[in-house]
């Protein structure tokens, strides 16, 4: 017990020492901040005028009578800091990067009190972030490429506290250009998801530009498809295979699982439509006696789970299904399950943001397999819908 308490007064004693060597040596770099500004500023009348006291969170934990030159007039300001900062940059960095990677900002509060030897609150820890509330305004106002082969759509559930705590949904948009680059278009906080929040969400991306899509993909949610066709009445729509094998799946007897799966592969593996109509009448007669209701589902939806075979062959196994959003999905899902609740919008958006700009950062320097071979078909496509790319200027 002893060697344990000696152990700590050695280690507070070594920072103590470090904290005095670091005061030191800021109020030295200070001093010689006002020779300069008084040697570059001769004509000024003015005069030094001693020092102020003032905390400051550093590295090395709280410095708690920092000495900050002055003058009369003041007019110095040192480069160190700005005048009513009370941390160092590397601290809002530091709480920033931490907040993007999911840490609660009661475990952030908790992580500096250990670094600093207090406590900073969960507010002033959230008001510290506050410094992207405007990069994340001015992000969702950004201009948007104006065509983009294929737009990815999902929405997911978290935890959002205003008067009480209710699921709210986040809608994500992302696009893939012609050339096979895409990004996290727009994401947008609130209420539960709806063909008519997806319609308000389609009109935004239109209206920052992005005015000309070949391919929406999507799952089942009813009413989606119609709203992608009211503002983009040129695109085609491919509804999620995935989702609808998973829920074909569900609703079969155990035992038919693997044979009505290995069925079903058939219809969205063929190389051409008359192919997968032709294995769709095969599934049917297969399986129309023992699900009828089944059979009929996949009748009625053929047309939008094989809008991808219209499309080159090198890029169908990335769009027959909403993999590439369901993977981003989770990333989001992963920063924020450590927060059992969100406190607004604010807070969402913010973790929101950032992971979709990390992500972006990442993905402009890698292409998704099979377009650049696809380029020039889809190019075409593009040309054959809307016209060339000087035409569709000239006529806005």
């Amino acid at each position: 017990m002893s060697t344990s308490i000696g152990q700590n007064n050695l280690e507070n004693q070594l920072d103590d020492m470090v904290r005095s060597f670091v005061q030191e040596k800021l109020e030295t770099i200070m001093k010689e901040e006002m020779n300069q500004f008084f040697e570059g500023n001769p004509e000024l009348k003015n005069y030094k005028n001693g020092s102020y006291g003032r905390q400051l969170d550093t590295k090395y934990g709280r410095i708690e009578d920092l000495q900050v030159p002055r003058d009369r007039d003041n007019a110095f300001q040192t480069e160190m800091f700005q005048p009513y900062q009370r941390y160092q940059q590397w601290l809002g960095e530091t709480v920033i990067t931490m907040y993007q990677k999911g840490v609660s900002t009661r475990e952030i509060g908790n992580f500096l009190e250990h670094i600093l030897g207090h406590a900073y609150a969960p507010g002033t820890i959230s008001n510290i972030t506050d410094v992207v509330i405007e990069d994340i305004r001015a992000w969702q106002e950004r201009p948007l490429q104006k065509r983009y082969a294929v737009l990815y759509l999902d929405g997911t559930y978290l935890k959002l506290r205003r008067d009480d705590v209710a699921n709210e949904v986040v809608y994500v948009v992302i696009g893939v250009r012609e050339d096979g680059y895409r990004e996290i278009l727009g994401f947008y906080v609130g209420g539960q998801e709806s063909s008519l929040g997806w319609k308000e969400v389609l009109s935004d991306i239109y209206r920052r530009g992005c005015e000309e899509v070949l391919l929406g993909i999507f799952d089942g949610l009813p009413g989606l498809e119609e709203a992608m066709k009211a503002i983009y009445p040129k695109a085609d729509v491919q509804r999620c295979v995935v989702h609808k094998v998973r829920n074909t799946l569900n609703k079969v007897r155990k035992k038919d699982r693997s044979a009505i799966s290995e069925d079903m592969k058939a219809i969205y593996r063929s190389n051409s439509k008359k192919e997968a109509e032709e294995q769709l009448q095969a599934f049917c007669d297969t399986w129309q006696k023992k699900y009828p209701k089944i059979s009929r589902s996949w009748r009625e939806d053929f047309h939008v789970l094989t809008t991808f075979l219209d499309y080159p062959s090198s890029i169908r196994p990335m769009i027959y299904t909403t993999n590439i959003i369901e993977r981003t999905m989770k990333e989001f899902k992963k920063r924020l399950k450590t927060m059992n609740s969100l406190p607004s919008e604010e807070a969402v958006e913010k973790v929101i943001y950032m992971v979709s700009d990390e992500c972006n950062t990442k993905w402009s320097t890698r292409r998704l397999r099979g377009f650049k071979e696809a380029s020039p078909e889809l190019h075409t496509m593009f040309e054959e819908r809307y016209g060339s790319q000087t035409e569709t200027e000239e006529k806005s």
